[in-house]
């Protein structure tokens, strides 16, 4: 393995560090009461990874078993416990647990445990997961044919 082709060419370094403090506020938030920060998007990123903070109440929720042909995703557990599918089982993960998934990897996460949760949520190359998110909302008015669609555009394939 080794270093990536340079993506910086100058030669002194620039000024563009991305700050953001710990109590902004977050960009999407679910009629359930869950949060997504979009800590860093594609976008912002020049399409190397996505970085988001999803904060669970303690109500049931989170995908099933699925995969992305484009992406890879990985799961960092911040607070409480949240049961992520690693393709052959659920692991009831707690602060301080990781899981990586390489693209065509089955996986989901759900928070079951009557507790809040929270945790980073890391893709890369850096897709426009924010569509996917904020399309949610309204994925139980769409027909079939337009929800099949919609999670096609958005590189998510339910098993």
């Amino acid at each position: 393995m080794t270093y990536p082709d340079p993506i910086y060419f100058g030669e002194q370094g620039e000024k563009s560090a991305t700050y953001r403090p710990k109590d902004h506020a977050p960009e999407l938030v679910y009629p359930n009461g869950n949060e997504v920060h979009y800590i860093a998007t594609g976008a912002s990123t020049g399409g190397l990874f996505g970085l988001y903070r999803w904060v669970m109440g303690p109500e049931p929720s989170g995908p099933g078993p699925h995969f992305h042909r484009t992406i890879t995703e990985s799961f960092y557990v911040l607070k409480g416990s949240i049961r992520i599918f690693n393709g052959d089982k659920w692991i009831d993960t707690e602060p301080g647990d990781w899981v990586h998934v390489p693209a065509g990897g089955i996986h989901g996460f759900r928070n079951e445990s009557g507790e809040p949760a929270e945790m980073l949520l890391h893709f890369s190359p850096g897709a426009p997961r924010e569509g996917y998110f904020e399309g949610l909302l309204n994925a139980a008015t769409l027909t079939d044919e337009e929800k099949a669609a919609f999670y096609l555009l958005h590189d998510n394939h339910w098993l």
